[in-house]
């Protein structure tokens, strides 16, 4: 499931109780009938490890230089086992963040606020950080969250110093500029297997076989030992797009340990879905939102020329897409840069009025903006390079996989006659898993039943593309109890403390007072981005 790194959820980058919760008689019954001795052995070692963990806490201290922050900004680590059926093995650690609940009303200093435990955030990929979300504590629309609950970001396992996974070297990301068909030739398709088929060895050469470890349910197990780690009788936990996913795997693990749940842009989780058809649905839904980027800057033909019409601003991207294969702008924007560039604004509204004026400026004989929005980020390739290693290694262990590009070439060239945007880009993206060279996993069947879990909160925009709206709808139908809240009419990425006031509010009561809102809830749409110039 190819997903942006979220300034999502919050809507800006800025920024022996404890382990003794009683097995639900749900989970006895689950194990029993669905699981094999291995699912077993795992269980009990996520139960070991979590048993060291609270023994141990987290000693939190200054963080380094890498996480640098205010110094309410606080970093630790938390050692989980690398393969939970042999807990006693190799072990890893996982770098942690926290600041401390600020105990302070924020609409009135002198009223203190119960302390309600810590909120623990994860943004998706796979394979992006949380270390930064505890500042987002500073930004209006989280203070009260942050004056009742420690805020809690991580680097899941494989991310960043957690134990960290590569699959190339680094500079090959600035290999460029590059070309992004969206009706690729034979050679084409032959060149995109030849690397997809090195990628994959290049992910077991660099990171060994130990690779095989990295998936969505150990994810969802180092959750577990994180929570006792922090002291937590029962998990508030926050996640966004492909956090969507392990969260809700760890409903289905460990309901009796969840307290609250908020799941936001929520990821489809039938088990039919993961992965492979999932990524079939985000193309086709990204073709929707690629609409309405160019559906919105040709109602604002006066301020940027692209067109008076979405086809016009179609045939504006496509000049520029031409001119840049002809020639690179700055020797380093082609149309695969291009491409990366607007795809951004398929996640998020708010890079709509830069795109289209890079677009606008471009066309005019200005190349600047364009360079400087698509351009390759020098000092960002050794993150984004273990970020993609993440997210293959997941995604890839996960669940089965075509294994003949003859399928992936049926389904994607079918739906790129529809669908031309994104359907290729993100065919090449998840191709190294046609030829991942180790086990498989079959996709757990997320489904909990009435009472056997807390009331959890869903949410979702119905034009998201990253996480089609069916998704939610889905998570929703399999979490018995829970409340989606839908925001209608738009399509960003993590709705959670962004500018909608009314997905707010449903956020903050649900974590502040435990309130959820009815079954189906919806949201009028945030206000469309106003067109600016000179960005």
């Amino acid at each position: 499931m190819r997903a942006a790194v979220l300034r999502g959820t919050a809507g800006s980058l800025i920024l022996t109780a404890v382990v003794a919760v009683a097995v639900a008689p749900a989970e006895s019954a689950r194990a029993s009938s669905g699981w094999t001795s291995s699912g077993r052995a795992e269980r009990h070692g996520t139960a070991v490890a979590a048993e060291r963990a609270a023994a141990d806490g987290i000693r939190f201290g200054t963080c380094t230089e890498d996480e640098d922050g205010p110094a309410t900004l606080r970093c630790g680590t938390v050692t989980v086992p690398l393969d939970y059926a042999h807990p006693d093995g190799e072990q890893i650690e996982l770098t942690v963040s926290r600041v401390r609940a600020t105990g302070k009303d924020p609409r009135d200093r002198k009223r203190s606020v119960p302390r309600q435990g810590a909120l623990v955030y994860n943004p998706g990929g796979p394979g992006a950080s949380g270390m930064y979300f505890p500042l987002i504590g500073m930004i209006p629309e989280w203070k009260r969250i942050a004056s009742a609950y420690d805020l809690v970001g991580y680097a899941p396992r494989g991310v960043a110093r957690s134990a960290p996974l590569s699959c190339q070297d680094p500079k090959q990301l600035l290999k460029g500029p590059t070309q992004s068909p969206a009706n690729p030739s034979e050679p084409y398709k032959e060149e995109r297997v030849a690397r997809a088929k090195a990628y994959a060895r290049g992910c077991v050469e660099r990171s060994g076989r130990a690779i095989r470890h990295y998936t969505s349910l150990n994810n969802a197990r180092d959750l577990d030992v994180l929570r006792a780690a922090l002291g937590e009788r029962k998990l508030t936990f926050m996640g966004a797009s492909y956090g969507t996913y392990f969260g809700a795997l760890y409903a289905e693990l460990f309901p009796s340990h969840v307290r609250r749940m908020v799941l936001d842009s929520a990821v489809n989780p039938d088990p039919a879905k993961v992965w492979y058809r999932n990524n079939l649905d985000q193309s086709a839904a990204f073709e929707r939102r690629w609409a309405d980027f160019r559906t919105w800057t040709a109602q604002h033909d006066k301020v940027y020329g692209l067109g008076r019409t979405a086809e016009e601003v179609r045939r504006s991207y496509e000049r520029v897409r031409a001119r840049l294969a002809a020639e690179p702008a700055g020797g380093e924007v082609g149309p695969g840069q291009l491409h990366g560039a607007f795809l951004q604004a398929g996640y998020y509204d708010d890079y709509w009025p830069q795109r289209a004026q890079a677009l606008s400026a471009y066309l005019k004989g200005d190349p600047k903006p364009l360079i400087r929005q698509a351009a390759p980020h020098r000092d960002a390739v050794e993150e984004q390079e273990n970020s993609k290693a993440v997210y293959t290694a997941i995604e890839c262990n996960d669940a089965p996989w075509p294994r003949s590009f003859h399928t992936w070439d049926r389904d994607n060239t079918r739906l790129a006659r529809v669908a031309p945007f994104e359907t290729w880009s993100n065919a090449w993206m998840n191709l190294p898993c046609a030829y991942w060279p180790l086990p498989r996993q079959r996709p757990l069947d997320v489904r909990t039943f009435p009472g056997e879990l807390a009331p959890t909160l869903v949410l979702a925009a119905e034009r998201d593309a990253a996480t089609p709206y069916a998704g939610a709808v889905e998570m929703h139908r399999r979490l018995a109890g829970s409340s989606l809240v839908t925001e209608l009419g738009a399509g960003s990425h993590g709705i959670a403390g962004g500018s909608n006031t009314c997905v707010n509010a449903h956020v903050d009561a649900y974590l502040l007072e435990g309130r959820v809102p009815a079954a189906r809830t919806t949201c009028a749409p945030h206000e469309p981005p106003k067109p600016r110039q000179g960005l």
